[in-house]
């Protein structure tokens, strides 16, 4: 549990500064120390970290966009749920991992993704799926957002995070395969998430704009390497 703490404020600590990066540094974790308890449980710590982050920022949210991505993540989320009932998650973690790594490397310098309904529907149905089925859910949307403004990447994120997770966990718990005993595990936890997020706001009067979003991207890459790691592994 120690490490499992650690690991918890560190991960908040870079998802309060670039909106995402708890999910990333506390699933491989949280897989190695209490299997059992995955994915429910880091799903139950995304979906209530952002009621702290909103808490205390809620300007600029993109609405429009999060009504196309949040409709998208619903069929999403269904498909997640049937992949984890009777389809390889190694395979999908693969696959995934490698699509987010590629955009990543494309958007870094050279492409700029346009953010439409056609994306955000891409985005939220590949983060539903994803989500799910791995709780790493969030660079799709985060890479369409990476040229907005650091707060409103963190508030759209949050909403969205907060959204899908419960959505996710709605979904394992009909289809029977969640576990009761990580919410308690989770709102034990929830102290260190609290802790985090003081750092990060320490930090984000000394990180660029544009930092922030090289930042982003580079979790982004980090969480596809770790789910490609995960699944071969």
């Amino acid at each position: 549990m120690a490490v499992l703490a650690t690991t918890l404020v560190v991960g908040a600590a870079v998802q309060g500064l670039v909106g995402l990066g708890l999910g990333l540094l506390a699933a491989p974790m949280a897989m190695l120390l209490q299997p059992q308890l995955m994915p429910d449980l880091v799903l139950w710590l995304i979906m209530v970290f952002p009621l702290v982050t909103l808490a205390r920022e809620r300007q600029e949210i993109d609405w429009r966009g999060l009504r196309w991505s949040i409709g998208a993540r619903i069929p999403g989320t269904a498909a997640g749920v049937a992949i984890v009932t009777a389809v390889s998650v190694e395979v999908l973690g693969v696959v995934v991992g490698l699509i987010v790594l590629v955009s990543v490397l494309l958007t870094w310098r050279a492409v700029v993704i346009p953010v439409n309904r056609g994306t955000l529907v891409a985005a939220g149905l590949t983060s539903g799926i994803t989500g799910t089925a791995t709780s790493i859910g969030g660079p799709p949307l985060a890479i369409l957002l990476q040229h907005r403004t650091p707060r409103q990447i963190r508030t759209t994120l949050a909403v969205y995070f907060m959204v899908g997770g419960a959505l996710s966990l709605v979904g394992l718990y009909l289809t029977g395969r969640g576990e009761p005993s990580a919410l308690l595990v989770a709102v034990a936890l929830l102290p260190f998430l609290a802790v985090g997020l003081l750092v990060a706001r320490v930090l984000r009067g000394m990180v660029p704009r544009e930092q922030v979003r090289l930042a982003m991207l580079a979790v982004c890459a980090l969480s596809a390497v770790v789910l490609i790691a995960r699944s071969i592994s």
